[in-house]
């Protein structure tokens, strides 16, 4: 009774997967295979988590840091009014003649010029109005006498004037325009010669002159918003009328030293600027 109840229990273990053994009149129950499959999982799990364990994980460099960005370098903000100062050392012609009322060829003498100019200005296109305090001479010989005359005058130029670009630092531009002067003085210095003078050179001139004035020259900025400008440049200036007025009454001891002439004048400046 007893063999055929261990035996009926022991189908029953097989048939649920499990062995069954007699060992020294008692039951030792073992895992069956599928309990086996899971140690061996469990076993592959852990080797699976040591190898983890001895990984070394290396962290990916960190990216260099950008270079700081320049900071946006601000052009200063653009003015369109400009006024400033004139120094300009001058060289003229004009036509002079003898007593005798031959034609004499002068002599460049250098004269100078003072004054000032107000503008309004785009950063390519321009207009300008200068005064100028200007003193053109000549030299001349009659016989052993050497006589230079002086015209003073104060002329007035309008101008165009083009440029590259008014706000940068260097700017080179061009003028052009009309000058009207008026004649404020002239002087006759005779030097040198063994006999007296016996005539007197009498210099004789309209009251306005009117001419082409015509030039071009560098403006450079000296302070950081370019608000002040140091200028260099040239000027030349056309006469487009006779000069001479022989119409005036002369004494018997008197000639007029000019001849017809127009005057013509060449002019380095050196200028001073603001702008506003």
């Amino acid at each position: 009774m007893k063999t055929k109840t261990l035996s009926v229990l022991g189908i029953l273990l097989l048939s649920s997967g499990i062995t069954f053994a007699q060992v020294n009149n008692g039951v030792n129950i073992n895992i069956n295979s599928d309990t086996v499959k899971t140690n061996n999982n469990t076993d592959t799990v852990k080797v699976i988590h040591d190898t983890i364990k001895q990984v070394q994980v290396v962290p990916a460099p960190a990216p260099a840091p950008a270079p700081p960005a320049e900071p946006e370098k601000k052009e200063p903000p653009f003015k369109s009014g400009e006024i400033g100062l004139r120094f300009m050392p001058t060289f003229s012609t004009f036509n002079l003649r003898n007593p005798d009322g031959s034609t004499v060829n002068g002599e460049l003498a250098m004269s100078y010029g003072y004054g000032g100019m107000l503008g309004i200005n785009s950063k390519h296109v321009g207009l300008q109005l200068e005064v100028i305090y200007n003193e053109i001479s000549q030299k001349y010989k009659d016989k052993d006498l050497e006589r230079r005359i002086d015209i003073n005058y104060l002329n007035i130029p309008l101008l165009l004037t083009l440029n590259t670009d008014k706000s940068k630092p260097v700017n080179f531009g061009v003028a052009i325009g009309p000058q009207v002067g008026v004649n404020v003085g002239s002087r006759v210095t005779t030097q040198g010669g063994s006999t007296a003078d016996t005539l007197q050179a009498t210099v004789a001139l309209k009251k306005a002159d009117v001419g082409f004035a015509y030039g071009a020259g560098f403006d450079f900025a000296l302070n950081k918003m370019r608000t002040i400008k140091l200028n260099l440049g040239f000027r030349g200036v056309y006469g487009l009328v006779d000069i001479s007025d022989n119409s005036k009454t002369k004494t018997t001891n008197s000639y007029y030293i000019l001849d017809r002439t127009n005057v013509e004048t060449y002019s380095g400046y050196l200028g001073l600027s603001f702008v506003f």
